[in-house]
């Protein structure tokens, strides 16, 4: 068999390619922007890449184009498999048809923590001998890679609720057929492709109607949106996360690097890892639920978390220059954002760095964001941070008044002047979290070459005095 993969950059269509090419189709593809991490892993994979306005794929006859939802109507490579009645299908639909077909799926989904939870799942299944595949929106540290054929029989997939492509405006997550449902959370989001809530509850609804009654679904015990989505029917048995559920936890550190485990009251042991925050307890009560429903032991999937090393823009440290800490982290909706800045802050009392600041570094920079869905909420996402930088695309047609914010905020309409404002402002012992879904025009970088520059600048003056 041979694919063409439009749109194949992207985390989601790069998984794909890797997976299919493993699976021993010859794979190509084709996109406009290719950068790491995903330009690393296919060249790794030996995956021809061409650009988005090449028609070099259609004469080498591939059985089927695989067309990402990135791609629309209008653009030349799909006026062209068009045109020439290819036959094509969906990412989604590839996967279900060619991969997921004969696998037990753990499917984890919701607004928040899909990529976190999903390489928990994945890493329990691990280090319990299961060798599981997987397609996750993200690099886990202790893979190294987005995605993996593994084993039979489990394969792990974070389920994704925006819109399957061009032609299929279903979610994405409608086509797994998960035997383990994973509902981490549910609030308003992809405002480009949902009018409102509801609409996005719909979707989840028919995912649910998707799971077995012999699987299990496992979700918060507090988390309205989705109760209503149960509320409109399941089939399938439910265990509860969270205080009072059938799994909760204890936290032994204030900043979440250590607690113990209980199921339905009985303690499991604790874990102690390198992540923070409350939010990446719940993903991993959910996650030790997840695996011990593919028959992990309890105690073990508990054990295994402690080696848990997190994802590649997870609160990731970058560099640290004369004690000021660069972080790069993938939050940019309102909850995501304070829930990432309320970990680091725990982490700064508890190691009582009173001395630092906590900097937040912000770009609305989703498709949401842009459109300014959640300006009214964003100020105060930030209340755990002693000091705000923003970066507000003049396109955009909306701003932020810096009075709505409960610290000092600066925000500027290019990355020349966040960066010189950063470069002044930054000071040894600060902690500085870049927070964009994008790339954010490699600023944390040019940030970290600068403070380098200005210290050692600094240290040279010191040296003729």
């Amino acid at each position: 068999m041979k694919i063409h993969i439009l749109g194949i950059a992207g985390t989601f269509m790069g998984g794909i390619a890797q997976l299919a090419k493993a699976k021993g189709v010859t794979v190509s593809g084709s996109d406009h922007a290719v950068y790491p991490p995903m330009s690393t892993q296919l060249e790794q994979a030996d995956i021809e890449v061409m650009a988005d306005d090449s028609l070099a794929f259609l004469q080498q006859f591939p059985d089927t184009v695989v067309i990402g939802n990135a791609l629309s109507r209008g653009q030349v490579a799909v006026e062209a498999t068009l045109n020439a009645q290819q036959v094509y299908t969906s990412g989604p639909q590839w996967l279900a048809d060619n991969i997921l077909k004969d696998r037990w799926v753990v499917a984890v989904a919701g607004t928040h923590g899909k990529t976190s939870t999903a390489s928990m799942v994945a890493w329990i299944l691990e280090v319990a001998g299961l060798a599981p595949g997987f397609l996750i929106g993200g690099v886990p540290e202790n893979f190294g890679v987005s995605a993996r054929l593994g084993d039979a029989p489990f394969f792990v997939v974070e389920a994704d609720e925006y819109d399957t492509a061009f032609f299929d405006k279903r979610s994405k997550f409608v086509h797994y057929h998960p035997r383990t449902c994973v509902l981490n959370n549910l609030e308003f989001d992809h405002a480009d492709i949902f009018d409102s809530l509801a609409a996005i509850q719909k979707q989840f609804h028919h995912l649910l109607r998707t799971v077995p009654s012999n699987g299990l679904v496992v979700m918060p015990n507090d988390d309205p949106a989705l109760d209503e989505v149960v509320a409109q029917g399941c089939w399938t048995p439910i265990q509860h996360q969270g205080e009072g559920g059938d799994w909760s936890a204890v936290l032994k550190q204030q900043d979440a690097s250590v607690f113990e485990v209980f199921y339905q009251q009985q303690s499991l042991g604790d874990i102690a890892w390198q992540m923070t925050g409350a939010h990446n307890v719940r993903n991993a009560l959910s996650a030790i639920a997840g695996a011990v429903h593919c028959g992990v032991p309890p105690k073990l999937a508990v054990e295994s978390l402690s080696s848990f090393k997190g994802i590649r823009r997870r609160m990731t440290l970058v560099d640290t220059v004369n004690e000021i800490r660069v972080y790069d982290d993938f939050a940019h909706h309102p909850t995501a954002i304070a829930t990432s800045l309320a970990g680091v802050r725990a982490k700064m009392q508890q190691s009582h760095s009173s001395v630092g600041r906590l900097i937040a570094v912000f770009e609305p920079r989703s498709n949401t964001m842009r459109l300014g869905i959640h300006r009214h909420s964003l100020p105060k996402a930030f209340d755990a941070a002693d000091a705000v930088f923003g970066f507000i695309d003049p396109g955009w047609h909306w701003q932020l008044a810096s009075d709505q914010f409960q610290c000092d905020v600066t925000l500027v309409d290019s990355y020349d002047k966040l960066y010189e404002a950063l470069l002044g402002a930054c000071q040894p012992h600060d902690q500085v979290v870049f927070m964009s879904n994008g790339s954010f025009g490699g600023l944390h970088q040019r940030l970290i070459e600068g403070l380098k520059q200005k210290y050692s600048f600094s240290q040279s003056e010191k040296g003729k005095l």
